[in-house]
């Protein structure tokens, strides 16, 4: 059988591929060889280091993010669609926010990404130091959403990994339920919430929407503010 040219886009998708399944610590040159079928000083000769390797992969990431162009669509629909999209991409690539600090994971994908992201909330009115926050405010809570929820649907991934994983995650439930028990208010939310019997993926994608809408209300409430004449300005 005729083994296929290694170039760096192949290596690139085989890396996401192994990183979906395994998150950043399941992934080695080794056994993304043996997943390419070749060795892995091969795959290092393309790639220089797995610190690399998962910049470029994060960058292809980040290059998927749906944008609209504010001009064209409002720049409240155009944050709202690129809130959505960083989400999406950040609980589908559990590993994607957490390679941010951990590789220094930048190049053109998230410098396009912060670009529009300048261009959204000038077209909205923000200027110097408040649009620098109103792009942080955005990033800060998707990204937030984004790991938090990740990282629970891994876990109920994790379900299916055995009896074992089932029993701790029982014991671990089990001794929540009795810290919760100690505070009323908490415990009767936490009892609605189990009488509502949500989905978990629809729970999160709520709670994100929710935070976004906040979010997203607060800015044109500042910007609202920011248009308002001074007190006492043209009067006698």
């Amino acid at each position: 059988m005729t083994r296929r040219t290694l170039n760096q886009g192949h290596i690139v998708s085989a890396a996401i591929a192994l990183l979906d399944e395994e998150g950043l610590d399941g992934l080695s040159m080794r056994r993304l060889g043996q997943s390419l079928g070749s060795a892995a000083t091969s795959v290092y000769w393309h790639v220089q280091s797995k610190e690399n390797l998962i910049a470029l992969a994060s960058d292809r990431i980040w290059g998927r993010i749906s944008v609209l162009d504010p001009a064209e669509a409002g720049w409240r629909r155009a944050a709202t669609e690129l809130a959505r999209s960083t989400y999406d991409l950040g609980v589908t690539h559990h590993w994607l926010i957490p390679a941010i600090p951990s590789c220094l994971a930048y190049g053109v994908g998230m410098a396009r990404y912060q670009d529009h992201s300048y261009a959204i909330f000038e077209a909205a009115g923000f200027t110097g130091v408040d649009l620098d926050w109103a792009v942080n405010t955005l990033f800060t809570l998707v990204i937030g959403a984004a790991y938090q929820d990740s990282a629970q649907a891994r876990l109920l991934k994790g379900r299916q990994d055995g009896e074992a994983v089932r029993k701790r995650l029982q014991e671990a439930a089990a001794s929540a339920d009795q810290i919760v028990a100690q505070f009323p208010r908490l415990q009767a939310r936490v009892a609605d919430q189990a009488r509502l019997n949500a989905d978990p993926r629809t729970a999160r994608t709520d709670a994100f929407e929710f935070g976004l809408g906040i979010v997203l209300d607060g800015m044109a409430v500042r910007l609202g503010r920011s248009l308002e004449p001074a007190a006492g300005l043209g009067e006698c």
